[in-house]
């Protein structure tokens, strides 16, 4: 494992640079740093990288890819952050189209991955449901075939952004008497005009809306929407929870929060002094720098595995203490913010002190990092177990 980039990577990440800051638009960026970004944001920017052949690039060269090494895909990742760049929709970018790309028909692709890729269709995960988060093999939805349909009846929750969604890919059991419950699962791709379904929206503390609820009742979906084969949908739901991991850490933007958390603590005023100059906060924010130089240096040996053709259960550990890294941080903001750090709407205009006043909202938004994606206790087990040997 090597540290330090080589002039190849070192050009590479210069070209990315180019575009991210010269054809993102400045406020878009601004706002996505912020936390404020809008749906037109989201769609505005993945469509710009698209233009540029950087939306999907670790998907296949035939749709889109670019036959990066894992080096070269961490550096994209990390710029991403940094420049405070929209990510592209991890429902399409990360999920859904990794899935049709390689397990998908051929008319699913070609359907599919092109508007997938563009943002012309927003898709929604399917997954979590009341009482099958962590353990999402004890779902209940069920979807039964009924000749060239089937015919899904269930319930999905904590659907992050489904208030925009187009399509949504859902994992419901086929099978009811399988003998493992991982068994009897499929994949399946349900149009949301769908007769028989209804959206909710879940209120969060932070004051947001963006997670909904659904619930289906008879919906139709056609038998050629299944992905790969019946009753497989374990398998390709492992498939897309690894692509989701390792995005989750976001280094990057803990990089990004600390540098600028920095700056402003240089010009806030004390009793005494500069934020910068109180000891308790000089201390707080050198523990996170240590961190975050500690996770990069954990990020690349994930990398580094990666290009020997091996997956790292290093991975684990990278999730677990990078979400804690961004609570740590978003926490640091607030405290920094002071009496300025109220709950603002998040539909409320960007304003001159917007990075105080988003404070809060973004901290309390942040408290549900150590528990998708697999929470912080189960990724403990993982690494008890393969990293440990206990």
């Amino acid at each position: 494992m090597d540290l330090e980039l080589s002039k190849e990577d070192l050009a590479f990440r210069d070209g990315l640079r180019e575009v991210f800051l010269g054809a993102i638009p400045e406020e878009i960026r601004k706002r996505s740093a912020l936390g404020l970004i809008t749906r037109d944001d989201i769609v505005t920017s993945q469509r710009i990288l698209n233009e540029h052949g950087l939306a999907v690039p670790h998907w296949p060269v035939e749709w889109g890819g670019k036959d990066w090494t894992p080096t070269q895909s961490h550096i994209y990742a990390s710029e991403l952050q940094r420049n405070g760049v929209p990510q592209p929709l991890a429902f399409n970018a990360s999920m859904v189209g990794p899935i049709i790309a390689e397990f998908g028909s051929e008319e699913q692709k070609k359907k599919f991955l092109p508007a997938t890729a563009n943002l012309d269709i927003w898709w929604s995960q399917g997954f979590s449901e009341p009482e099958a988060g962590s353990d999402l093999a004890g779902l209940r939805t069920t979807a039964r075939r009924d000749g060239d349909h089937y015919v899904l009846n269930g319930q999905k929750t904590w659907t992050t952004l489904g208030q925009y969604g187009d399509w949504m890919f859902v994992l419901a059991r086929t099978n009811p008497d399988a003998p493992r419950k991982q068994q009897g699962l499929s994949f399946l791709l349900l149009d949301l005009n769908t007769p028989g379904i209804e959206r909710r929206p879940i209120k969060l503390v932070d004051g947001s809306a963006e997670v909904n609820e659904f619930f289906f009742d008879n919906v139709v979906i056609p038998a050629e929407n299944l992905v790969g084969e019946e009753n497989k949908g374990w398998t390709y739901a492992k498939f897309l929870l690894g692509n989701e991991r390792n995005g989750i850490a976001q280094v990057g933007t803990g990089q990004r929060i600390f540098a600028d958390l920095a700056a402003a603590a240089a010009e806030l005023p004390t009793e005494d002094g500069p934020l910068a100059d109180d000891a308790e906060f000089r201390a707080a924010m050198h523990t996170a720098k240590t961190t975050l130089l500690a996770l990069e240096a954990t990020q690349m040996r994930v990398t580094a595995a990666s290009e020997n053709g091996q997956p790292s259960p290093v991975s684990s550990l990278l999730k677990m203490e990078g979400t804690q890294a961004l609570q740590a941080l978003t926490k640091l903001r607030m405290r920094a913010s002071g009496s300025d750090g109220m709950l603002l709407d998040t539909d409320s205009p960007v304003r001159a002190d917007e990075a105080a006043m988003v404070a809060a909202a973004q901290y309390l938004n942040q408290r549900k990092l150590s528990i998708f994606g697999g929470s912080n206790e189960i990724q403990r087990g993982v690494i008890a177990k393969t990293i440990l040997g206990l």
